[in-house]
């Protein structure tokens, strides 16, 4: 293979120039032999930057020059066959066998070259899909690799999600020309996940590279390397290589979106499982009550004394208010724990939050010391007020549920760096430090029950179906934010939930005030 004209041959040409210099000058100080070295030299280090023919001619000439210039007798091409015959022969023998291997030598070096650069531009592809969360975002990257390597225009299709059934662009993404030959073609090889194409054994005759992006058993997109007129297994292989790294990127990302679709599916069944064992196990004794009392009224009613139809109907309306509130906890985690939870957030006061929690609490536990204390100065949450509400109205009636009758429950509100904690404070029997964080899963109501007689006195004492602190936990969580249980010094629990402090709105300006 012949090398383009430039620069090597200037400098081809400066080292025999430079060895026929340095000859003439040496003639007559030193021996044929000697000289005859100086040549070879010169053809050696010449064949560095020529091509393999014009360095067989040119130590050809040089010999022929030579003989001409120093082998006696000189001006002749006459010959001592038994003195400088051997000398001659060995010298054109010597500085083809140097050019050959120097040529040798050229194109290995040339093919470890582009070995190399192939590997590099193979791991700057993987690497650039290992830190990728969306592998369909590459899809020019790999265009842009494909055509550096191939000097020919690309284009590469790759798959949005599942196969469809028909050739639809609009379930694809394409980056590079195409029309409609090549989108056929991009398809077809997408769906028989095989090369088409010059030197590949299927549509040989196309004038272009179908190559598809391959993964383990299945291909998710495809590319074409467009004016190939021969077949170069090297550049194909390693043009399929840089497609199947993205291939597999995809493939990763498909898994992963499948997982996740799992993940839901499985985590939507066990909230539906959840709320059908919540619906059967704890609904049914408030609804026992509430039909018990209201039968019992409507049976025997004109026979009871007031203060016992009054009773029956102070039955109905608790029983009645424990099952709505155990529903709407329910239903608020079915909710919450459902993905891309939409929240109707509004800028909120502490203080209106914080007063109606003890508002709704104060008929719940009438005799009870129900105290608030907020840190002057608080800034307002960014927040679902209902769902806010809803958690302190858990957290206290959880407090007032577990605590003594005469120990006072606490709401308090202060900030804490760049978060804001609500915490509803007690001073019951505590939790121990195992049931720390189960007491926030669903159905899990703490370690108090040890035989049967005792968990049937908690039933009774305090009714409750564990789904509250799951709810409140979930509440924080969607804001942004935690709820967590800190035991307090002298006996007690104290619930916090930590909320993010946003950056407020700006104010609007009042008419006529000045700028």
């Amino acid at each position: 293979m012949l090398v383009a004209p430039g620069p090597t041959y200037l400098l081809g040409a400066l080292v025999w120039a430079a060895g026929w210099t340095a000859m003439v000058w040496l003639d007559g100080r030193l021996d044929l032999a000697n000289l005859a070295l100086l040549l070879v030299l010169a053809a050696a280090v010449a064949t560095w930057w020529l091509p393999v023919p014009l360095s067989l001619a040119a130590s050809a000439a040089s010999v022929l020059a030579f003989n001409w210039l120093f082998v006696p007798p000189r001006g002749t091409f006459t010959v001592d066959l038994r003195q400088h015959a051997l000398l001659l022969g060995a010298m054109l023998a010597l500085s083809w066998i140097v050019a050959a291997l120097m040529a040798l030598l050229r194109r290995r070096s040339r093919q470890l070259a582009r070995v190399a650069q192939q590997a590099e531009e193979l791991r700057v592809v993987s690497e650039m899909l290992r830190d990728s969360t969306d592998p369909l975002a590459e899809l020019g990257t790999l265009r842009d690799a494909l055509q550096r390597h191939a000097g020919r225009p690309v284009a590469v299709l790759a798959l949005k999600d599942a196969l469809p059934k028909d050739d639809d662009m609009a379930q694809a993404l394409c980056a590079g020309e195409t029309d409609a030959d090549r989108q056929a073609g991009l398809w077809h090889c997408l769906r028989q996940n095989r090369a088409m194409g010059p030197g590949t054994g299927h549509h040989d005759a196309l004038p272009a590279w179908y190559l598809p992006l391959r993964g383990r058993g299945a291909a998710f997109g495809s590319a074409v390397i467009s004016g190939v007129e021969r077949d170069d297994p090297a550049s194909r292989a390693h043009a399929q290589a840089l497609c199947d790294q993205l291939g597999l990127a995809l493939q990763r990302a498909a898994a992963a979106r499948e997982q996740q679709r799992v993940r839901e599916q499985a985590q939507a069944q066990a909230v539906r499982n959840a709320l059908l064992a919540a619906i059967a196990h704890d609904h049914r004794t408030p609804l026992a009550t509430i039909t018990s009392a209201a039968s019992s009224l409507h049976d025997q009613g004109d026979r009871m004394r007031p203060e016992q139809r009054q009773r029956l109907a102070r039955t109905i309306v608790d029983e009645a208010t424990r099952l709505a509130r155990l529903t709407d906890n329910t239903l608020q985690l079915a909710r919450l724990d459902a993905p891309d939870v939409t929240l109707r957030c509004d800028w909120e006061s502490a203080e209106e939050l914080v007063g109606g929690a003890l508002r709704r609490a104060r008929p719940r536990g009438a005799q009870r010391a129900l105290h608030a204390r907020l840190e002057p100065g608080l800034p307002l949450l960014w927040c679902d007020a209902m769902l806010m509400s809803q958690l302190l109205d858990n957290l206290v009636d959880n407090a007032l549920k577990y605590s003594p009758p005469d120990a006072p429950v606490e709401l308090l509100v202060r900030r804490h760096g760049d978060s804001v904690v609500l915490a509803v404070r007690d001073r019951g029997r505590g939790i121990a430090p195992a049931w720390r964080e189960r007491v926030f899963d669903v159905f899990h109501r703490g370690a108090e029950a040890v035989d049967a007689q005792a968990a049937a006195r908690v039933a009774r004492d305090r009714p409750g179906a564990g789904v509250g602190l799951a709810v409140c936990r979930a509440i924080a969580r969607v804001h942004g934010g935690e709820l967590r249980l800190r035991s307090r010094a002298h006996g007690g629990t104290s619930f916090e939930c930590v909320l993010p402090i946003k950056a407020e709105p700006p104010q609007p300006a009042h008419e006529g005030a000045p700028p």
